[in-house]
């Protein structure tokens, strides 16, 4: 799955374009250094914090997105960092408990529970 298919299953919003790279997993948190020492490449970052510091961080880690939850709209100057940088930046209509669950259940393999 890439980040296009997902955007389009969850019904996203798209703050700013980046590139349509493979979504391998989620990974949750808004603590900066927990992202950093536990986020694996190729996950889609669920998060609700809004600076600059979380662009630095998804090209550290080489996340495939950063998606805030319902209601963590960042400053535009985060926005335009995030697309010149060409980091996916995606606003879910639902919080991020129920992002959480989609983003799961849409990452599950057929013949996992």
């Amino acid at each position: 799955m890439v980040v296009s298919e997902v955007i389009e299953r969850l019904d996203l919003d798209v703050l700013a374009q980046g590139a349509d790279r493979p979504v391998t997993g989620g990974y949750v948190a808004d603590l900066l250094s927990d992202v950093i020492a536990n986020a694996a490449e190729g996950d889609v970052w669920i998060t609700v914090q809004q600076h600059l510091n979380i662009i630095a961080v998804a090209q550290l880690k080489k996340v495939a997105a950063i998606l805030l939850p319902a209601g963590s709209k960042p400053a535009q100057s985060v926005i335009d960092r995030a697309g010149a940088e060409g980091i996916p930046l995606l606003l879910g209509k639902v919080g991020a408990f129920e992002l959480c669950g989609r983003l799961h259940a849409l990452l599950q393999k057929p013949n996992e529970p």
